[in-house]
Parts: structure tokens; C-alpha cells; sequence
């Protein structure tokens, strides 16, 4: 009777959908504690919505469209030729790139499996959580297009600091023999396993591709706006409950406190990129510093919990912990420079 309770329940919490459970709790509790706020909470996230759909609309588009042609096939092109050669292309890749950090590890691990070096990798993988078409597009709507610039650039920038940080290291004991005895290379997507082969740009004349660009838009489109509702009810929380002065406090003016609370601060409470967009504008409409909120996208954007998986599921914990130390710090320096120049 005890297993199938058990099984009946472990059945009906996977079916039900944290985010969207997040919200009707949220909406809930505003609802009992506060309930004049409710309306406008919902109005506002309605309407943050409907000025983020053309942005929306334009991500899931674009990533049906790579997804269906096979373009991630191209990932591979970064990973061949000299060391030095690699990194730049491997991190530029990896900013650039519109697959989440969980399609990319049965990639990765063959790439690791047989001997591409540390360094082109740890560069793809420091750069590919920050931006890809979706995140740039919702991140120019939302925070403005200097800051989705300044992302994309810092993102680049982190990776080739990062593989270059590894090169010059490579014969240490930190960074020898990286991979675990028995790497996990399972997804966690959801999708089907890329196309093999060069890229086919016209994919509505193979009926896989369409498919696959019909299940693509639609699981991005559905991802997108669970976790966009969640934030932009959060947002109005926070406008409506936190004091600006409080924010401006704490992660607001000039110098390089605020700059290194946002990276500690971002590093851990991160969950998802899209979602934080949102919050950022928020914090940012309180007083938040422009070089904090950039230290906080980035450090809890590498940190944040799909990008961190795909690299403890295949490395030991020593480069694990040089990836973390390599996001925070680089975190830093992007929020200093954007802080400075912002």
C-alpha cells in the first residue's frame, strides 16, 4: 500500500510543473495576505508579457530554425586545429550558440574522450549558459540592447579567459586527467539527439526537420513563458514590497563592492537565465548598480543549475571548482569594466 502511494505520488509530482506551481502558490498567498495587490500583480505580469512576446516569438523561431537544419553540427569545426586557434572559436561558439548546456554533454564528452584539450572546452563551456539567440533577444527587449551587447562581449570574453587560464595550466595537477572514471552523457532536455552531417538550411523539405522544428518551438515557446511569468510576478513583488533604498543600499553605487556582491550574490541564487532577466530590470528600476547586475547575470549564469550540471556530470570536482572560480572572477571583471563604461 506504502510503494504505491509512493509510486502515485512520485507519478503526480512529475507531471506537475514546478514553475507553473511556483505561480498559482505565488498568486495564492497575495491573494490571502494582500489581496488589493493581486489584480495588479497579474496585471502587470500580463502585460510585461505582452511586451516581451515579439522578443519571444523571434527566440523560438530562430532556435527551431538551427535546430532543424542541424547547425550544432558546426560545433565541431571550433575543436579541430592548433590550441590557440581553439579557444577563441570555441568560446565565440559557445556565446553564440543556441543549445542549453545539457544537449552538449554527450558532445563534450566525446570531445574530451578523445583528447581535444581542457582549454577549448572549458572555454565553450564558461561561454554557452550566458547568451544564445533566445537570451539576447529577450535580454535586448527587457534590459535594453548596449546591455544585451555588453553580455554577449563579456561572455565571449570570459570563455577565451578561461581557456587561456587553462592552457597556461595545463600541466598542472589541477587540470590533468579531467574526466571522470565514468562520465554521465545523458540529457536533460528533452530533445531528440542532433542531426548528423552538414547542416541543411532548407529543412522544410525533409519531414524529420519539420518535426523537429515544430517540437523545438513549441517546448522553447512553453519554456519560455513559464519561466517568464514566474519572473515577471516576481518583479512585481519586488517593485511593490522591497525598498528601493534597500537595493540601492546594498548593491547600489559606484566602486567595486556592489560589483563583487552582485557575482557572490548571483552565483548561488541563480536558477534559470531567462528568468532572471526580468528580476535584474527590477532590481535595476530599485537602485541596483549597472556593473552589479552585470556581475550577477554572468556568475549566476555560469553557476546556475543546467550549466553547472553538464560539468559536474562530466569532470572531477578540482575542474568543477576552477570552473566556478573562473565564472566568479570573470564575472567580476565584466561587471567592473560595464560598470565603468555603462
Amino acid at each position: 500500500m506504502t510503494e504505491m502511494i509512493l509510486t502515485n505520488y512520485r507519478s503526480l509530482r512529475a507531471r506537475i510543473d514546478g514553475a507553473w506551481l511556483a505561480v498559482a502558490v505565488i498568486l495564492a498567498l497575495i491573494a490571502l495576505l494582500d489581496p488589493p495587490q493581486t489584480l495588479p500583480s497579474i496585471a502587470f505580469t500580463g502585460n510585461a508579457l505582452l511586451h516581451t512576446l515579439p522578443f519571444i516569438t523571434f527566440a523560438v523561431l530562430a532556435i527551431g530554425y538551427l535546430k532543424a537544419t542541424g547547425a550544432e553540427t558546426l560545433l565541431a569545426r571550433a575543436f579541430q586545429g592548433q590550441e590557440l586557434r581553439m579557444i577563441p572559436l570555441a568560446a565565440l561558439l559557445g556565446g553564440l550558440s543556441p543549445f542549453c548546456s545539457c544537449e552538449v554533454i554527450p558532445f563534450i564528452a566525446a570531445l574530451l574522450a578523445v583528447g581535444t584539450p581542457l582549454s577549448a572546452v572549458m572555454a565553450f563551456w564558461l561561454a554557452s549558459p550566458l547568451m544564445d539567440p533566445a537570451m539576447f533577444s529577450i535580454t535586448a527587449g527587457t534590459l535594453g540592447l548596449d546591455f544585451a551587447l555588453a553580455k554577449t562581449v563579456a561572455a565571449v570574453g570570459l570563455g577565451a579567459m578561461g581557456g587561456l587560464v587553462v592552457m597556461s595550466m595545463k600541466r598542472s595537477v589541477v587540470f590533468a586527467d579531467p574526466l571522470r572514471e565514468q562520465p554521465a552523457v545523458g540529457g536533460c532536455c528533452g530533445v531528440k539527439q542532433p542531426f548528423q552531417g552538414r547542416p541543411v538550411w532548407r529543412f522544410w523539405n525533409e519531414p524529420p526537420r519539420r518535426e523537429t522544428f515544430r517540437e523545438t518551438t513549441l517546448t522553447n515557446a512553453l519554456f519560455l513563458l513559464k519561466w517568464l511569468t514566474l519572473a515577471y510576478l516576481l518583479e512585481s513583488i519586488m517593485l511593490q514590497y522591497v525598498p528601493a533604498d534597500w537595493i540601492a543600499g546594498v548593491l547600489g553605487g559606484t566602486g567595486p563592492m556592489p560589483v563583487i556582491l552582485g557575482a557572490l550574490v548571483g552565483a548561488p541564487a541563480y536558477l534559470n537565465g531567462y528568468a532572471a532577466v526580468p528580476l535584474v530590470a527590477g532590481l535595476l528600476d530599485q537602485g541596483m548598480a549597472q556593473g552589479a547586475a552585470m556581475s550577477f547575470v554572468i556568475a549566476g549564469g555560469v553557476s546556475c543549475i543546467p550549466a553547472a550540471v553538464a560539468v559536474w556530470a562530466l569532470v572531477k570536482p578540482r575542474i568543477f571548482a576552477a570552473y566556478l572560480g573562473l565564472a566568479i572572477t570573470g564575472a567580476m571583471l565584466a561587471g567592473l569594466i560595464w560598470g565603468a563604461v555603462a
